[in-house]
């Protein structure tokens, strides 16, 4: 299983995701786009990653806007998954 990262850790990695923020155990990111349809793309763009890592964001989709929210469950808390997979949906156009 996945180990929880420490505060500091946390923090400095956290400095290196523009866009992200952090709620308590978990990281989040909201994305607005033309419109539905350019949403929907986005998030179709996520599969293939979050399953090649067995590591899945929470989504929220609200016309053409789509909220992401990680954090490993498993493990209670934010851990090197989330922030790898944070980077790797940062770099998703």
């Amino acid at each position: 299983m996945a180990q929880v990262l420490p505060e500091t850790e946390i923090q400095e990695r956290l400095r290196q995701l523009p866009g992200w923020s952090r709620e308590g155990k978990m990281l989040h990111c909201e994305r607005k786009f033309k419109d539905f349809v350019e949403a929907i793309a986005f998030v179709n763009q996520l599969v293939e990653p979050a399953e090649t890592a067995a590591h899945h964001p929470d989504l929220e989709i609200s016309y053409n806007k789509v909220t992401i929210s990680l954090t490993t469950h498993d493990a209670g808390g934010l851990t090197e998954k989330d922030f790898q997979m944070a980077q790797t949906i940062s770099e998703l156009k």
